[in-house]
């Protein structure tokens, strides 16, 4: 049975930069529950190369949520993306508004 209630588990849920670690981090309060990590690439790009989300949070959504507010962030900010990350690399290719600050790996946009 569909309920309205929210999942108690997202409460507290907030996403950072953490620029020292070169990662978006997703928060359960205090504590890391996931992160795409990125190196900088050539002039304004970040490369996404990893995503993680606990296992424990599976099926909340979070590591779109995650990825969103990344990618939000590089857009924001003039940036270009190269998403070398499988799961970066598959949201991007259902999420259209970042098409045009795309670069793909390999110099191809």
């Amino acid at each position: 049975m569909p309920t309205d209630t929210p999942d108690p588990r997202l409460a507290d849920i907030n996403v950072t930069h953490n620029s020292q670690r070169n990662r978006y981090e997703i928060l359960d309060g205090d504590t890391v529950i996931g992160h795409t990590d990125y190196r900088t690439g050539e002039g304004t790009q970040r490369v996404f190369v990893h995503t993680e989300v606990d296992e424990s949070y599976g099926g909340l959504g979070l590591a779109g949520r995650l990825v969103k507010f990344a990618l939000d962030d590089v857009a924001a900010a003039g940036g270009r993306i190269v998403p070398v990350c499988p799961y970066v690399a598959r949201y991007v290719t259902k999420h259209h508004d970042y098409d045009s600050i795309i670069d793909r790996p390999g110099g191809h946009t």
